[in-house]
Parts: C-alpha cells; sequence; structure tokens
C-alpha cells in the first residue's frame, strides 16, 4: 500500500526534522523552477529589449491574476489542514471536493476575462507602439488555458496542506521543463544547430513571444491535469474519490470565502501597485521597462528560500491550531521565520556581489544590464525584512488571519511603495533606481509590522472550526 504523508503533529519528532520534512520540497522546487525560469527569460530576451518588454508589461496582471487563484485555493487548503489536525478526515474530503467544484468555475471566468482585456491592457499601462501587438498576443495566448492554471495552484495548495510537497514539487519541477522545451521549438524559427561537432537542422516554429506564451500554456494544461488527478489517487487523509458527493456545500464555500477573501484582496492589493508601477516605469523607456521585468526575475533566487518556509508555516500552524495546540503553532511559525530570515540575508549578499552577471544571463543589452544591477543592489538590503513578511504572512493565513496580511499589504504597497515611487520617477526625476527605493521603503515596513502582529499572537484564536 502506499505510503502517505508522516504525522506532522507527532511531537517524539524534533520540530526543526518536521518543518524541514515540509520545507525542502518546496524550496527545491522553487529554486529549480526559478532556474528554469532564467531560462525561459534569456530565450525571451534573446529576442530583443521589445520582447522582453512585451512579456514584462503582462507580468503584473498575471500576478495579480494568478494571486486570486492561489487565494482560492488558501480558502480550501486551510479548511482541510485544520480538519487533518482535528482528525475529522470527512469533513477535510468534503472541503477537497467542493475545490474540484470551485477550479471548474474559477477557471472558466479568469479564462473570459483574460480574453476580454488582453487588447486593452497594452494600451492602459502606455506601452510603445512596437510593443503592443506582442503584448497583446503573449496576454491571448496565456488567458486561453486559465482552467489549468486554477487547477495548478488550488491543487498543489490542498496537497501540501495534507503534509505532502514532494508531488507538487515534482509534476511543477516537471511542467517548466516541458515549457523550456516548448519555447525552445515554438520561440525561434528552424536553424542550423552544432552539437558535439555535429551540425543538424533543427526545426523551430519561430513564433517568437507568442510561441513562448503557447508554450507555457500547454505546459500549464499538463500540469493542472495531473496535480487535479492527484487529489484523487495520493493517498493522504483527504484523498477523494469519484463516487463522493460533488453537489454544492453552502457552509465549505462560504467558509472558503471568509478565509481566501482577504488573501485574494491582499494579492489584488499588491499586484495592482505592481501595474501601477509598471506604468510608472513604462514612461522612462523600453531600456527601463526591460530591466524591471529582467531585475524582477533576477531577484526571485534571494527569497525562494522563504517561499518554502512558508509554506511549511501554513501548514504547520493550520494543523496545530486545529488540533488545539496554540503553543506548538506559535513555535512552528517562530523557527519557520528565523531559518528562512537567516537563509534570505545569504541569497541577498550573492545577489548583491554578482548583480551585473545575473541580468547578463537574460540580455546582452548593456544599458539595461547596468540599470538592473543598479537596482538589485539597492533591493538586497530589504531581503532579510522581505523574508519575515513572506513567512509571518504564511503563518497568519494558517490560522485564517488573512485580514492583516491584506491591511499590512495595502499600506506598504499604496501608502508607500507608489506614494514614494511617484515622487521619485516623476518629481525627482530620479528615473527606475528611484522605483526600487521606494520598494526597499515597503519591504522594510512590512517586515517590520509582520513582527509586532506574529508577537503579539491575536492571530491564534482568529479563526475556528464549527
Amino acid at each position: 500500500m502506499a505510503r502517505g504523508p508522516i504525522d506532522l503533529l507527532d511531537k517524539s519528532k524534533k520540530p526543526a526534522s518536521i518543518m524541514w520534512y515540509l520545507a525542502w520540497p518546496a524550496i527545491v522546487e522553487q529554486i529549480l523552477m526559478t532556474m528554469v525560469q532564467y531560462v525561459d527569460t534569456a530565450m525571451v530576451g534573446s529576442l530583443g529589449k521589445v520582447a522582453s518588454a512585451a512579456v514584462g508589461l503582462n507580468t503584473s496582471t498575471i500576478w495579480l491574476i494568478n494571486g486570486i487563484n492561489t487565494a482560492v485555493g488558501i480558502g480550501f487548503s486551510v479548511q482541510v489542514a485544520r480538519f487533518i489536525g482535528s482528525k475529522e478526515n470527512e469533513r477535510a474530503k468534503q472541503v477537497v471536493r467542493q475545490a474540484v467544484l470551485a477550479i471548474g468555475m474559477v477557471g472558466i471566468v479568469l479564462t473570459c476575462f483574460l480574453q476580454l482585456i488582453a487588447g486593452h491592457l497594452p494600451y492602459w499601462l502606455g506601452a510603445e507602439e512596437a510593443v503592443i501587438p506582442h503584448a497583446i498576443s503573449y496576454m491571448r495566448y496565456i488567458g486561453a488555458g486559465y482552467l489549468f492554471n486554477v487547477a495548478v495552484l488550488v491543487s498543489s495548495n490542498i496537497l501540501r496542506c495534507t503534509g505532502d510537497t514532494k508531488t507538487p514539487m515534482f509534476f511543477n519541477i516537471l511542467t517548466n521543463l516541458l515549457n523550456v522545451v516548448g519555447n525552445f521549438l515554438l520561440i525561434f524559427p528552424t536553424r542550423e544547430l552544432t552539437l558535439f561537432g555535429t551540425t543538424f537542422t533543427m526545426w523551430g516554429a519561430g513564433w517568437g513571444v507568442s510561441g513562448a506564451a503557447i508554450s507555457t500554456a500547454l505546459a500549464t494544461a499538463f500540469s493542472g491535469i495531473v496535480l487535479v488527478s492527484a487529489l484523487f489517487w495520493k493517498k493522504s487523509p483527504a484523498q477523494i474519490s469519484l463516487r463522493g458527493d460533488y453537489s454544492l456545500d453552502k457552509k465549505v464555500m462560504r467558509d472558503a470565502c471568509i478565509i481566501g477573501t482577504p488573501s485574494a484582496l491582499e494579492r489584488i492589493t499588491l499586484s495592482s501597485g505592481q501595474i501601477a508601477l509598471t506604468a510608472l516605469i513604462t514612461g522612462v523607456g523600453t531600456a527601463a521597462l526591460a530591466a524591471h521585468q529582467l531585475a524582477i526575475t533576477a531577484e526571485s533566487l534571494t527569497y525562494l528560500p522563504a517561499n518554502g518556509f512558508s509554506v511549511a508555516a501554513t501548514t504547520l500552524v493550520a494543523q496545530a491550531l486545529g488540533s488545539g495546540e496554540k503553543e506548538m503553532a506559535f513555535q512552528y511559525g517562530k523557527l519557520c521565520t528565523q531559518y528562512a530570515v537567516a537563509m534570505m540575508t545569504i541569497t541577498a549578499a550573492i545577489m548583491f556581489a554578482l548583480a551585473p552577471q545575473l541580468m547578463g544571463l537574460f540580455t546582452p543589452d548593456q544599458e539595461v544590464i547596468a540599470l538592473g544591477a543598479q537596482v538589485l543592489r539597492v533591493i538586497a538590503f530589504a531581503e532579510p525584512f522581505f523574508a519575515l513578511s513572506i513567512v509571518i504572512f504564511g503563518v497568519l493565513r494558517g490560522a485564517g488571519d488573512t485580514k492583516w496580511p491584506f491591511y499590512i499589504s495595502i499600506v506598504g504597497m499604496w501608502g508607500v511603495r507608489i506614494s514614494a515611487a511617484f515622487i521619485m520617477v516623476n518629481i525627482w526625476q530620479i528615473g527606475l533606481i528611484g522605483a526600487w527605493i521606494a520598494m526597499l521603503l515597503d519591504l522594510v515596513i512590512r517586515g517590520a509590522v509582520c513582527v509586532h502582529r506574529f508577537y503579539k499572537g491575536n492571530w491564534r484564536q482568529v479563526w475556528s472550526i464549527t
């Protein structure tokens, strides 16, 4: 018989070993997916700064939509973890069945929405004329398969909250590798290649930016199908079957909305702020926009460990509180945060030292490399504070205290980042580096407020199972 996830609340095991059991697959997944993203970005970047700008123009909107999808996943996965912690496995299964219904409903709505806005978004953001057709094409193809994107994010969240971080790791990595292969075939035209001294003709579709989007959509469709299927075949306390009751459960859906809506608002707040920031930077020029997008990709290297510990924190806190172990929840949250800050400080130092080399991986344009290296060295000083907010947000979500991440995000993004960026870019005229100084201020303040909320401790009794 297949072996299921371990008992995460087993007090005979060391807390650090349980934390690492959950965190390491998530960290490895993040690292390998980012490496693949680097290759993906470099492939598009090799087409020139117009192509990079076309993809970058859509990135903040895609993050916004993905944030909503993640919030849907949080709404269901926190319930699943709580019920597993309280040994109410049948109620956990019912939540998973409702999540499958939600995937279909939300996926169809978002697919239609992205098709509607694709033709207007570049104009709303003030893109240069050369960028607009590529940006429209990219969003149309990405948006066509968003049902599967919802499936990936919701299913991955649920599997992780059952204690299974390895299955999402394996299939998300495989999907990204398939995306790279698809890019290789669809972005570039047919050309002559030399491998181990042998020259041969390599077929290519030559679809450029559109090819990158099609490859992403197809790879995501594969992952979405497999990960939803895993909810049925992967052994866990919340494993479901096709014979279960799939009628609408208003209470589960209501609780998912109560937990998930603040998370969705949080992501809308952050991503709409990113869109506003992109619009500000678009006015600086195409080189600045390309550098901004590529620097964001390079910066993602630093917060990979924190994301892994955040996944562990959400699961451990939710299950601990479900079993009534409030002190255990606090200690797990503290442990995850400490490890994340330490590791993110190290990765930030690496980014500071190798900033030009990191930018050079994605583009040959020297102007873009120089701009990107400057802003990476600015943001390196904010990364330990960013670690605090990433992991403590995970703690709060596990507790069902999803309102405070929203409150902190709206103040940080709009009260600090966007207002400061507007002053620095439009009034002080210091360009891209000014926008990233504003980002630094936001992340430092956000981290400090998160620490205050964590130690105040109110999150340990925010949401209870009824």
